[in-house]
């Protein structure tokens, strides 16, 4: 770039550089090169670059170039112009800078170089986004002494200011009035950093009416890019006629827009999860009986159900798959009824051996056994005046059966060792996760006793069930993991959340809930994968033809209504609506299958009644 070496009585040399299309020279401090006690006039004379040509003008007669007095001159390398006491000796292609200027412009790069850090430590501290917004505007304004700056965002493709910063550290209203909007375009469409060292004699900006109006003297804009993609502009603008941006100010404005991009994305994300949490606990408010989340038609069902039940006393079974959250319904049926100021007990029938069930349930008193050193109250009376939870009822042998029906008929129970009848005012709620009706008729469950307890039945879908239920919970679990063990765990990749779909979850929502809580720990990554599930492809259930599936569910079917008509081909197909020869059939193709339909003693026979064993044919 040409520059000129400038020389003054009583002052130190400078260069120059002639980086605009008029540099004007003079004692006023408008000018370009402004120089006092030298004998000038407020404006003395003018250097005009023309291309490649450099001419200096002279306002007043006295100029001297090479000794000779010129009006107009294009100058060479090494020619000294002279006006008043001031000597200037171009060079076509600069100068180095003098000890000042280089001292000068090294401890200006400290200065920036000191700003950008103190950003990138506030940037990592996760300062509040508002305060990192100023931050990084004030230190552009600071280290290229522009008047204002300007944060431009993108939203729905058109730019939108969403802070600004003046010179003296207050805010500027946000409107895009104050900016050309052709620099903003320019920059925009190029995606490339702009720097208009003199907007009033640019031949591309001079004549935007924005110029004018704004009285810009120079600009600088930078796009703010993330994976190639435009997210906003960082701009900025002096209206100074001495101080104009160039390329080394353009370069360090670049750094602190690498930096806010950075800024961006990381608001960006913040705001992406805050409105997500946002949305998730919108969804888990209007889904939810207390503590349990459900949105599938059956969950929905499952909540009507216990809100109905729950202000009365009459008995409820629970049935559904293990970890389906049976205790979890049978907690919220004791808190929304009248006896929630009651206790709510709780007693596994299937963990505790059959010799010590009775004690568990009903007490005992010293001496009624070995190892009874003191008299002791039972599950029941602990539960007076509140619920009591008998979960899975259908592991409770038959003999004990017996007494638990007394119990729950005449809310009275008897200590084992004892005489004495005890009174108590409980709620009973059961669960199950077999089948209680086919315990019975089995001969496995007392058929009285079953109708005591399943006066309401609450059946719980299993998870592989409730579709888009189990990606809310999935996202409530690493939510809940992830603050509780302080893991940045964010969320679940796009084929993680298509595995939790595709794999059957035998454990339900306890399984779900473990897996989570197990891989934010483990997870080394701020989203999960499938593998930090321990999920494999060959977990995943397979997706059959529609054909294959509809043969698959239609042989199911038949055997469970064999099942349920002792083996009645006739019965069976009246049911079905189908000719009897279909359910022949149907058993004929199962008999050559490796493992028939069995019976409860383990043959296919018994599926046959009489008349089965008749050929087929009209009757």
């Amino acid at each position: 770039m040409p520059a000129v070496y400038i020389e003054a009585p009583g002052q130190a040399p400078r260069v120059h550089a002639l980086a605009r299309a008029i540099t004007s020279v003079g004692a006023d401090p408008d000018n370009d090169i402004h120089v006092r006690g030298a004998d000038l006039q407020p404006t003395h004379a003018q250097f005009v670059v023309e291309g490649d040509a450099v001419m200096v003008v002279g306002m007043l007669r006295d100029m001297v170039v090479n000794g000779r007095r010129e009006k107009r001159k294009v100058l060479e390398t090494g020619d000294v112009v002279r006006i008043g006491l001031l000597a200037m000796t171009y060079h076509a292609d600069g100068l180095p800078k003098t000890e000042e200027e280089e001292n000068a412009s090294s401890t200006e790069l400290q200065r920036a170089h000191g700003r950008l850090l103190d950003f990138s430590k506030r940037l990592l501290a996760n300062a509040p986004t508002a305060h990192l917004v100023e931050m990084l505007l004030d230190g552009i304004i600071d280290i290229t002494g522009a008047d204002k700056g300007f944060l431009v965002l993108l939203e729905k493709g058109r730019p939108v200011v969403r802070a600004a910063r003046h010179v003296e550290n207050h805010d500027v209203q946000l409107s895009l009035e104050q900016l050309s909007d052709s620099i903003l375009r320019r920059v925009m469409n190029d995606r490339e950093p702009l720097v208009v060292s003199d907007a009033r004699t640019d031949a591309q900006f001079n004549a935007s009416e924005s110029v004018v109006n704004l009285q810009l003297a120079s600009v600088m804009c930078c796009p703010l890019l993330e994976r190639e993609e435009l997210q906003g502009l960082l701009y900025v603008g002096s209206h100074s006629a001495v101080r104009h941006f160039d390329e080394a100010s353009l370069e360090l404005m670049q750094i602190f827009a690498a930096q806010a991009s950075l800024l961006l994305s990381q608001a960006q994300r913040i705001e992406e999860l805050v409105s997500e949490r946002a949305e998730l606990n919108t969804r888990l408010d209007e889904h939810r009986l207390g503590r349990i989340v459900g949105a599938c038609a059956s969950m929905q069902e499952v909540f009507r159900r216990v809100r109905k039940v729950a202000s009365t006393d009459i008995s409820v079974l629970i049935s559904g798959e293990t970890g389906t959250g049976k205790e979890l319904i049978a907690k919220e049926i004791h808190e929304a009824s009248p006896r929630r100021g009651g206790p709510f007990v709780v007693i596994n029938c299937g963990a505790i051996p059959e010799n010590l069930l009775e004690s568990e349930l009903f007490g005992h008193v010293r001496g009624a056994f070995t190892g009874a050193d003191r008299t002791r109250d039972g599950r029941f009376q602990n539960a007076s005046g509140g619920t009591l939870f008998l979960d899975e009822i259908g592991e409770m042998p038959l003999p004990l059966q017996v007494k638990l029906l007394r119990a729950l008929q005449e809310r009275i129970v008897t200590k084992v060792g004892d005489a004495t009848q005890e009174a108590v005012d409980i709620r009973v709620v059961a669960a199950t996760n077999r089948r209680l009706d086919e315990e019975v008729s089995a001969g496995r469950f007392r058929e009285d006793l079953y109708y005591r307890l399943d006066v309401v039945n609450v059946r719980l879908p299993p998870l592989r069930e409730r579709g888009e239920d189990l990606e809310v919970l999935a996202k409530f679990f690493l939510a809940r993991a992830a603050r509780e063990h302080e893991r940045p765990v964010l969320g679940f990749t796009k084929s993680c959340l298509v595995a939790l779909r595709k794999y059957a979850w035998p454990g339900n929502v306890r399984e779900l809930e473990n897996r989570i809580a197990k891989a934010v720990v483990l997870a080394e990554r701020e989203l999960l994968t499938a593998a930090d599930l321990d999920i494999q492809p060959e977990d995943l259930e397979e997706v059959l033809p529609l054909s294959e599936a509809k043969e698959r569910f239609q042989t199911r079917y038949i055997d469970m209504v064999l099942q349920r008509n002792a083996g009645n081909r006739t019965k069976t197909a009246k049911e079905l609506g189908v000719d009897p020869r279909t359910v022949f059939r149907h058993l004929e193709k199962r008999s050559h299958e490796p493992s028939p339909i069995p019976d409860e003693e383990g043959s296919a026979g018994a599926l046959l009644g009489a008349e089965d064993l008749d050929p087929p044919g009209p009757r």
